[in-house]
């Protein structure tokens, strides 16, 4: 979620490459007997899809910040920070701050008006087939994009740890990491998923805790001693000040205004993070968790400012710059330099585990979307059993898993913040509005929510490929050519007024209204819940 940089070309060992591969091993075996046992309580399509929503609101609220703290979180924000000073840390406060957003507009009222999917709250009062259609088109887009991001991280991480500098290695990692994944959602549906996010949060926020500490123990737990010594090293006093990344000139300000409100709008449109309301047994739970999940993720963004600025005294710009794995190599290098092979094998694998974790939730909601939400609900128009849909959601793991394996492998090298930014922009633009809309105004339609998906989607998409990212520079996807007619970035300053103003202007031309009394159940459910029990039974 932080400027991930293309791995650097020179081949560099950092500690020893069969202890990471030892340590990462007893992880993966570890996770694979408990997402087994998760396994074999999944009989019902609520059970494979929401953990049977047997989940307490603490442990759901640790899965949500095990989801949510992604391996660009971790390796990116300390890199950030490292680099460039004050300007990283703005990362980890728009992160949290979008927190907010999903708790106090979003969390309960999802929870009470759904079942599996985003689309059951988008389609409850409007027409089914073509609010479900869009609404699954969104959350597939969305999680393709992440789940590039995620797997070209699991290569540069990986190029770093063990050496491996050529795109073969790399590109036969990015497939184990699929593999994975495949099997870890294929055999433990969300209960299992959870379990794994539930261990990699847990380990993830230690780790860091462990490190915060050590880093503080080098200048007597004095903080200003640190942020000293952070500019000594690197003789420039403004990394303590705003402006050395997104300071240079109006368009970098813009830039920064467009990013900032991508990832504070965007947390409350993820549809990975909204399926996760829907595996804790009430509305009371699905709060509970939130905040559970604020506190752990706030600790968790302090830490990467005590890391990333301990990254920027102990190692230095040039040196971390240097490394294969670029910007992102920032918190291995602190690990290695602070406790050796060991304490960097570990950070590894917790970073390892944190590529598994978030790419298998990725990719059981994008398997139930496709199988929930068309397949159930448009292509069989009802008429199919839970057995059948969890069988066709299976199908669908198998399929997005060998997508996100070759996008992976052509994403290498790539910046993959722009990827994880991106698809903040999207869900923002995609699925915001109308899920606003929808909890919040009576007269919206069917015709307001898909201007507004569609149009929300379509503008960010085609703002992205003429944005200086694809093309126009070195740092672009295609470094070649040029054909760059939007200024910007990030588009979430131009995409997500646009979707609101169509999910607006859709409504007003609208002729026909939508049922009144399935507005009123709607109101009446999602503020009370009366009524979600019984539409998860069925």
């Amino acid at each position: 979620m932080a400027p991930f940089a293309a791995a650097a070309t020179e081949s560099t060992k950092v500690g020893n490459p069969w202890i990471n591969i030892a340590i990462f091993g007893a992880f993966v075996a570890v996770t694979l007997v408990i997402v087994l046992r998760a396994s074999k309580n999944n009989k019902t399509a609520a059970d494979y899809y929401a953990g049977g929503r047997s989940f307490s609101g603490t442990q759901n609220g640790t899965a949500i910040a095990g989801d949510y703290l992604s391996a660009a979180s971790f390796l990116g924000i300390v890199g950030a920070i490292a680099i460039n000073g004050y300007d990283g840390f703005l990362y980890s406060i728009g992160f949290l701050v979008a927190w907010l957003v999903a708790l106090l507009l979003v969390a309960e009222l999802l929870r009470n008006t759904g079942k599996f999917t985003m689309a059951d709250v988008l389609s409850f009062r409007l027409k089914q087939r073509p609010v479900r259609i869009a609404a699954a088109i969104s959350t597939l887009a969305v999680c393709l994009f992440y789940l590039l991001a995620q797997m070209a991280g699991a290569g540069a991480l990986v190029s770093l740890l063990l050496g491996i500098d050529d795109r073969l290695g790399q590109s036969l990692v990015i497939t184990i990491v699929g593999g994975l994944m495949i099997l870890y959602v294929l055999v433990g549906g969300m209960k299992g998923t959870t379990w794994v996010q539930i261990i990699k949060a847990c380990l993830l926020i230690a780790g860091t805790f462990v490190m915060t500490v050590w880093v503080l123990a080098i200048y007597g737990f004095n903080l200003s001693e640190l942020l000293g010594a952070a500019v000594e090293t690197a003789g420039d006093p403004n990394i303590l000040n705003p402006g050395l990344q997104y300071g240079v000139s109006e368009t970098a300000k813009l830039d920064f205004l467009s990013l900032g409100l991508a990832l504070v709008l965007g947390t409350a449109g993820l549809p990975h993070v909204l399926m996760r309301f829907y595996t804790v047994p009430t509305a009371k739970d699905a709060r509970k968790s939130v905040v559970w999940a604020i506190w752990l993720i706030g600790a968790f963004y302090l830490f990467t400012l005590v890391l990333g600025y301990g990254a920027g005294a102990l190692i230095g710009a040039d040196r971390i710059l240097a490394a294969p794995g670029g910007v992102n190599s920032a918190a291995p290098l602190l690990a290695y330099e602070l406790g050796g092979s060991l304490l960097l094998g570990l950070i590894a694998a917790v970073a390892f585990a944190t590529i598994l974790a978030v790419v298998a939730g990725l990719t059981i909601t994008a398997a139930a979307s496709f199988a929930h939400d068309v397949y159930a609900s448009v292509i069989a128009k009802g008429r199919t059993t839970p057995e059948k849909e969890v069988k066709v959601a299976r199908r669908t793991v198998l399929v997005i898993g060998v997508l996100s394996i070759l996008g992976g492998i052509g994403a290498q090298g790539q910046n993959v913040a722009f990827l994880v930014a991106l698809a903040f922009a999207v869900a923002a633009s995609a699925n915001l509005p109308t899920i606003l809309y929808s909890l919040f105004w009576k007269r919206f339609s069917t015709q307001g929510a898909l201007w507004s998906m569609y149009g929300g989607l379509g503008s960010a998409l085609i703002l992205i490929v003429f944005s200086p990212v694809m093309s126009g520079g070195e740092t672009a996807m295609i470094p070649s050519a040029d054909f760059v007619l939007f200024p910007l970035k990030n588009p979430g300053i131009v995409s997500i007024p646009l979707a609101f103003f169509l999910g607006w202007l859709g409504t007003m031309l609208d002729k026909g209204r939508e049922d009144r009394a399935t507005q009123a159940e709607m109101e009446v459910r999602s503020l009370t819940g009366v009524g979600a029990e019984k539409a998860v039974q069925h």
